[in-house]
């Protein structure tokens, strides 16, 4: 069995980690160096399995992803017109929990044969509405739409972040309640973050529902992207000439050392050689596309990679406790005052998102990606100038 670790962790995520190395059917598994402590499975953890799928292991933000276009605006395009451009993109596109599109989106996978899966269960119709709400809706957390600028070429980038959805999270919960005995609305009892993986048969009825039912989410979750990143090439009057877009919490069939597998990553990046990815930092920090190779190391990371920064300190410890009845917080490490200075400092425009999401909280990209050299190319690094996410007091049980 592999077992890589990249970069420096603390034991309750290596312990996380070997919990999972020593559940299944595991032929191996790769830690990257923006991991840390998750549900079941470590964020920036990846765990390779013969015959076996994780639903925990993907976990409830299936299809989790960026995607990031280079456009044919140039830095100069944008000068005073930054501010309006970000008022714009908050105020039409959904960011936050529950949130509904007010434009209902139309798209060619609601007629996808996969919906049979939850036909079969007899959940199509409330799995579907909810799906049609909030298709093209950002949601909370880390979660993000950002402008970008390549220094060197002066090119404006856009990129965005989120996945599934409530769609992901119900189809997520729905099959671990099945896997547990339970109907899929059933109630689950409180999960320990430290749990087992949840594992099932890939040639099982269950494995091979929830197989088709996570790749549904999948392709909800490039709709979604796409239809964002049409929306701000709409407000910038823009058009693009490449992309670059990929999930980072998903499941794949690849082949590894002569032999098909499934590879479940839970916050990390796909890369195999040749292959792009975008690897957003914070919103004071560096983000980049990079591209896989072909090397020894690459290999024995089942070409993956990180999929940003990586957390340094928990979102309580930077925003404190929120009392939801006075609507006050307290005991947080990080200031509105200290994060207001350091993203005017760094020359960004922001909408939405509060201490919790700062740039103190997180690690350096470039300390992150010079662990994993060897394995990877820098292709272009990118400098946020406008950055739009949810509201600071925002509440999501599974931000990440």
């Amino acid at each position: 069995m592999k077992r890589v670790i990249y970069g420096k962790h603390d034991e309750k995520t290596i312990g996380q980690f070997d919990t999972c190395l020593n559940t299944g059917n595991v032929v191996g598994g790769v830690l990257c160096a923006d991991g840390h402590f998750g549900y079941s499975q470590p964020v920036g953890g990846v765990i390779v399995y013969d015959g076996q799928i994780s639903p925990s292991g993907v976990g409830y933000d299936i299809g989790c992803g960026n995607k990031a276009v280079r456009t044919d605006l140039h830095v100069e395009d944008l000068q005073d017109k930054l501010p309006a451009v970000m008022d714009e993109i908050a105020r039409r596109i959904s960011f936050g929990v529950g949130r509904v599109n007010s434009e209902k989106v139309d798209h060619a996978l609601f007629d996808d044969p996969d919906w049979a899966v939850f036909k079969d269960l007899g959940v199509n119709q409330k799995m579907e509405s909810l799906a049609r709400n909030q298709l093209g809706t950002v949601g909370s957390g880390n979660h993000f739409v950002d402008i970008l600028v390549e220094p060197t070429t002066g090119l404006v980038w856009i990129a965005n972040h989120f996945g599934s959805r409530g769609f992901g999270h119900k189809t997520a919960s729905g099959f671990l309640n099945l896997g547990a005995g339970r109907e899929f609305f059933g109630k689950a009892p409180g999960e320990k973050m430290e749990q087992p993986p949840t594992l099932f048969d890939l040639d099982s009825e269950i494995g091979d529902m929830y197989y088709r039912a996570m790749k549904l989410a999948g392709r909800y979750a490039y709709a979604g992207r796409d239809y964002v990143i049409d929306q701000v090439l709409d407000i910038l009057g823009a058009d693009y000439d490449l992309a670059v877009h990929n999930h980072h919490n998903y499941a794949w069939k690849e082949e590894h050392y002569g032999k098909e597998v499934v590879v479940v990553r839970k916050g990390a990046t796909p890369l195999a050689p040749g292959q792009l990815g975008f690897i957003g930092g914070s919103m004071g920090d560096i983000s980049v596309i990079v591209q896989g190779v072909e090397s020894t190391e690459s290999a024995n990371a089942f070409y993956s990679t990180v999929h940003g920064a990586g957390r340094v300190m928990s979102r309580t410890q930077a925003a404190g406790k929120m009392n939801y009845k006075t609507k006050t917080r307290s005991g947080g490490a990080i200031s509105p005052e200290m994060m207001a200075q350091a993203i005017q400092e760094y020359g960004v425009e922001l909408r939405g998102a509060g201490t919790d999401e700062s740039p103190f909280v997180y690690r350096k990209l470039r300390e992150v990606l010079n662990s994993h050299v060897g394995t990877l190319n820098v292709m272009n690094v990118l400098r946020p100038i406008g950055v739009c996410m949810a509201g600071a007091d925002e509440f999501d049980p599974y931000k990440d």
